[in-house]
């Protein structure tokens, strides 16, 4: 008995050891100092490639035995780190399972509006959402831009993506560099497109932000821009929902009637034509849709449980289609 318990130890010995000698022995050495980004929900063997093709570590098999000895492998965090090549991997894996970053990963869903986008902000710790709010939807007109500039209220144009938020970056900077990504994955690559459209920047953005929000399946979105321009041309009101939510300045599962009663130019069951900007922040695809819509003789269309629409050219079919899905819900 005594014997087996003096193996056990033995080989308990060994492999900490040999840990201990792989981790000392696996450091890259030099004084190479390099940022590296981790992105979102990236795995220990991504990390571990990451790592090596920076040069800041020598083995990448090393690194990942080490991770799954410090049960580290599905503790690492996103973000960008300053790391040395003359860190040992233990060291290393230590900073990235602390979230010891410089920048940090920041998601902004299509759709949200500058409320939203200041709300999450705040919650991650990037800054006021009070003092977001204020630049963006009433001081925008001080930021420079490429583009015809919307004024001082921002909304549509925040474009939602992916950033990389440096650590201490004030509200202004974050404006600025979701303004820019705008510029550069709508305005300069659609700018022909939007120009052949027969309206302007703002009204496709604007009609882009309706379809964000009223879309719930891809492929109803140049159908739900068909609905819409078709509406337009017949001086139709265009009765979104949506913009009857954003003059409220609330979320709801339902419209009721007295919510249409709401005095807002943004009510567009009150007022015809497009509201007065956008009502949301809108991804490229819906502002591709507001550019390109499906050729269509439809005017209504209706939310079915799956999210999904039907689309009908008169009145009666529409009232016809909400009865069917009255009965499916």
């Amino acid at each position: 008995m005594k014997k087996k318990k003096y193996s056990y130890f033995i080989i308990i010995l060994i492999v900490i050891i040999s840990v201990i000698a792989a981790n000392m022995f696996a450091a890259r050495g030099g004084n190479k100092s390099v940022v590296v980004n981790i992105p979102k929900g990236a795995s220990v063997d991504k990390i571990a490639e990451i790592l090596e093709d920076e040069s800041v570590i020598k083995s990448k098999i090393v690194f990942k035995i080490l991770s799954h000895a410090k049960n580290s492998a599905s503790k690492m965090k996103s973000g960008a780190y300053r790391l040395n090549s003359s860190m040992t991997p233990s060291s290393i894996i230590n900073i990235i399972v602390k979230g010891d970053t410089i920048s940090r990963w920041l998601t902004i869903p299509e759709g949200y509006t500058i409320k939203q986008i200041a709300e999450k902000i705040e919650k991650e710790g990037y800054g006021s959402a009070a003092e977001f709010v204020k630049l963006a939807a009433l001081e925008g007109d001080q930021f420079d831009t490429p583009f015809p500039s919307p004024g001082k209220n921002l909304e549509g144009y925040l474009f939602p993506d992916t950033y990389l938020i440096t650590i201490g970056i004030t509200e202004k900077d974050i404006i600025t560099e979701m303004y820019n990504c705008f510029n550069r994955k709508v305005y300069e690559p659609l700018k022909k497109d939007i120009s052949a459209s027969g309206m302007s920047l703002h009204e496709i953005i604007t009609l882009a932000s309706l379809i964000e929000r009223e879309a719930r399946v891809p492929k109803d979105r140049a159908m739900i821009s068909s609905v819409l321009r078709n509406r337009l041309d017949k001086k139709m009101r265009l009765a979104v929902d949506a913009t009857v939510l954003y003059a409220l300045g609330e979320h709801k599962s339902r419209v009721l009637y007295k919510d249409l009663e709401i005095d807002s130019p943004y009510n567009t069951y009150k007022y015809a034509g497009l509201p007065p900007g956008p009502i949301s922040n809108p991804g490229v695809e819906s502002i591709r849709a507001a550019i390109h819509p499906a050729k269509s003789d439809y005017l209504f269309y209706v939310a079915k449980p799956d999210g999904s629409h039907i689309f009908t050219k008169t009145f009666e079919e529409h009232k016809k289609a909400i009865s069917e899905i009255r009965l499916l819900r």
